[in-house]
């Protein structure tokens, strides 16, 4: 990420930094006390390296994950303007992360897990990680395990045309949906979050968190709905990783057998907390200052 705002080309300086949607939420979740792994693969390189040691140090199992000579790792760049929005630039096709494939899933830790996350940015890579992400998430269903589906759609990577068909399945085998407003209608046209909830839970899905942004959530099941209020913060520095904050307070929610409302207020908090600060996951709360938060009233962060 480029030090200051402005066109790319005019950047001199930038800061390192890892970010992938799936590890925002392994980490996420490892910050909040919960066990989380990460498998896939990263180059046989330096930021291969760099990727793997700073998901260990915060607590993500990779020993699933592969260094694969074969491609190198991923990059992504961020256009900063003055004000929070961002653009982001790929450099991710022949990647070793493009050369997943369903021989990847690891059936027998699979079955080991409670819960396996997943996004619709691992099967925009390729064939390849499409296939791979599908034998998943089939896999993980035989074997009981519950799956949650964030879209994260990134039309850099793909078009509307390719991923809706691929997003709506894997969202028709998803325990939990969290999506956004414009990911509803692309899955299923639906044009409000009550209309959402109601086809994705016709689809299959047996819960969903519409991501509104500023507006807050809603989460919903067949049997009901409830209005998730956003938790207030002074000022958004980056809103890049909200979302997989987000997921990753409501997944531990979940996994603590709390209710869909009181998850989603979890997630509300996480998800404020990771726009206060630059990065994918660096704003990601500890456990301390996430009970501390839930133990009132939301009040604005200072």
């Amino acid at each position: 990420m480029p030090d200051a705002p402005g066109p790319l080309r005019h950047a001199e300086r930038f800061t390192r930094g890892v970010a992938g949607a799936e590890s925002n939420v392994a980490i996420g979740l490892c910050r909040l006390g919960h066990r989380a792994g990460w498998s896939g693969r990263v180059g046989d390189d330096e930021f291969g390296a760099f990727i793997l040691a700073t998901l260990r140090g915060e607590g993500v199992d990779v020993r699933l994950a592969v260094r694969d000579a074969r491609g190198p790792t991923g990059v992504m760049f961020k256009e900063r303007s003055a004000g929070a929005d961002s653009r982001v630039f790929y450099y991710r096709r022949h990647s070793a992360a493009s050369l997943l494939d369903a021989a990847d899933v690891p059936a027998a830790e699979l079955r080991r897990a409670k819960w396996l996350h997943l996004t619709g940015i691992t099967p925009a890579l390729g064939e390849g990680p499409r296939r791979a992400v599908f034998a998943a998430a089939e896999g993980a269903r035989a074997a009981g395990v519950r799956v949650s589906f964030d879209p994260n759609y990134r039309a850099r990577l793909w078009s509307t045309e390719e991923a809706a068909p691929v997003l709506r399945r894997l969202a028709a085998q998803a325990d939990l949906l969290l999506c956004s407003e414009e990911e509803g209608r692309l899955m299923f046209g639906a044009e409000e979050p009550r209309a959402i909830v109601r086809a994705a839970c016709a689809a299959g899905c047996g819960m969903v968190a519409v991501k509104r942004g500023g507006l807050g959530a809603l989460v919903g099941t067949a049997g009901g709905a409830w209005e998730v209020p956003a938790w207030p913060i002074p000022a958004v520095v980056e809103p890049t990783g909200a979302g997989d904050a987000f997921a990753a307070g409501f997944l531990a929610g979940l996994l603590e057998a709390r209710p869909p409302a009181e998850a989603g207020r979890m997630g509300a908090v996480c998800g404020a907390l990771a726009c206060r600060v630059a990065g994918d996951w660096e704003g990601a709360p500890e456990r301390p200052l996430l009970d501390r938060l839930l133990g009132g009233r939301p009040q604005p962060l200072r």
